[in-house]
């Protein structure tokens, strides 16, 4: 488990995770020991994974972005998800349970890109897809 000060840590983290280790240390009351001490031990645990930049895909013309669902042939789940991990418009894609075994988002250009991509799934997976119109709650952290 994770303590107050340690969701507070990384709660600061989260909204910046570019901030000085001396800023973070003076808002959370901590010498810059003790803090690198705490996210050295948050890290070791696995509770800090990464510190990473979060792009906008607008930004660098990513116009769309697609969901979709991918329900591979009989024989084929390998080979789809082989092929799933290959293609980089996945930004993530999830194995789940249920009718479809993979729910993946997919940034892209344009809906012909879209289609390119899904020609190269068809032979090995039936798929459904929906065009993301917008994202009422961005990726964020879990409660902590």
């Amino acid at each position: 488990m994770i303590d107050e000060l340690d969701r507070n840590i990384i709660d600061i983290l989260a909204g910046d995770a570019r901030i000085s280790l001396k800023e973070l240390a003076q808002r959370v009351n901590l010498s810059s020991p003790s803090v690198s001490e705490r996210l050295r031990r948050l890290e070791e645990r696995g509770v800090i994974r990464a510190f990473t930049v979060d792009i906008d895909p607008h930004a660098i013309g990513y116009q769309l972005q697609a969901i979709v669902r991918i329900r591979p042939l009989p024989g084929k789940l390998h080979a789809v998800q082989q092929l799933i991990e290959e293609i980089p418009e996945f930004s993530e894609c999830d194995k789940v349970t249920g009718d479809d075994c993979f729910i993946g988002r997919l940034h892209l250009r344009s809906i012909e890109q879209l289609d390119q991509i899904l020609d190269r799934i068809a032979d090995k997976a039936e798929t459904s897809s929906a065009i993301v119109k917008s994202q009422p709650v961005k990726r964020r952290l879990p409660p902590l």
